[in-house]
């Protein structure tokens, strides 16, 4: 399979070959082995048996069609919020501005993150507070598959998290704490790349080249190629692995908070997506630790040969930073009747 690599120069583009992690193994120690295998190598890996069935993954893959097939006019009153909930349209997103010259994703999406009502002292918090839900008589049932489905996969999360944890030489519960993902800021992402062909040389990608901001990233995929990973960033040129869809697994990736928390043991991966010409739709759970969690080095993880190598810092406040450095201003929506 070939394609560009980023810079536009011809590179051969194999398909990845990631650890696949069954939830259901009764023999944790091997299962602890191949993530920190895979944490080591790229940060990449499959997830099987995670208790979500394949018939209500079906569901809420068709409930995202459903809420993307609306005319745009009823996708604009859904328009994302201060607080990252709602509808994101087509290039709202610009992940990679080195490389993307100015012209954000090929992709639209959907933010639903964790349901705290208005008068909720909590709402207060910048990623907690009210989604914004279609009314019921137009997607009839969307709200209560997409709010069952957040609940599930957090669980999902939250196991592999304790994998993680033993990966890392601490107690299985470290992530269970109240202040990490006791309260945590989890994030449904449905996404919809509409068909278009990307052309690196010319700097158009379905999502440009990123790592992902947080903890943990699920994602559940349809059947259609498109994901890629770089194992070295720094790579001259950068080559470029598909990641196969697995039906029914989630592919799990690590984000740069855990990197940082780490002390950059564990990778935090580049990834981009590459549209074929094919629709595609994909389903990502982004997983942080609660708001006032402080993201310092784990004890697990430094020593006198290998100090701390980033300051302390609050979840929320690195949270912020990054969104607000790769989503558009929404002041050029203001033209939209919504």
């Amino acid at each position: 399979m070939e394609n560009h690599s980023q810079n536009g120069t011809e590179a051969l583009l194999k398909v990845s070959t990631l650890n696949c992690i069954d939830l259901s193994n009764p023999d944790i120690h091997q299962s602890v082995s191949l993530l920190k295998q895979a944490c080591l190598d790229c940060g990449f890996f499959y997830v099987i048996n995670h208790g979500i069935s394949q018939e209500f993954m079906d569901e809420v893959f068709a409930q995202s069609k459903n809420l993307f097939h609306l005319p745009l006019n009823e996708k604009m009153k859904l328009l994302r919020n201060e607080k990252h909930r709602g509808y994101t349209p087509v290039l709202d997103e610009l992940l990679d501005p080195d490389n993307q010259v100015h012209v954000g994703d090929y992709k639209e999406g959907y933010y639903i993150g964790v349901e705290v009502p208005e008068d909720d002292p909590d709402a207060e918090k910048p990623f907690y507070g009210p989604n914004v839900w279609p009314e019921d008589g137009v997607v009839p049932g969307w709200r209560q598959t997409m709010e069952k489905f957040h609940h599930e996969a957090l669980e999902v999360a939250k196991a592999v998290a304790r994998v993680i944890a033993l990966a890392l030489d601490l107690e299985v519960d470290f992530f269970d704490k109240p202040e990490m993902l006791g309260k945590p800021i989890a994030t449904l992402r449905l996404l919809h790349y509409e068909g278009q062909v990307s052309d690196p040389s010319k700097g158009i990608y379905g999502a440009g080249a990123h790592s992902d901001y947080g903890l943990i990233t699920l994602l559940a995929t349809d059947d259609v190629m498109g994901l890629q990973i770089c194992r070295d960033k720094d790579a001259k040129p950068q080559i470029w692995e598909y990641v196969a869809p697995i039906k029914g697994a989630f592919i799990v990736n690590l984000g740069d908070m855990l990197e940082r928390w780490s002390n950059c043991i564990f990778k935090s991966t580049l990834h981009r997506v590459l549209g074929n010409g094919q629709e595609r739709y994909s389903i990502a759970y982004f997983v942080e630790p609660s708001h006032d969690c402080l993201v310092e080095c784990l004890p697990t993880c430094k020593s006198e040969d290998n100090p701390p190598k980033f300051p302390p810092i609050r979840c929320a406040t690195y949270l912020s930073q990054r969104y607000k450095d790769t989503h558009a201003e929404l002041s050029v929506y203001n033209n939209h009747q919504t």
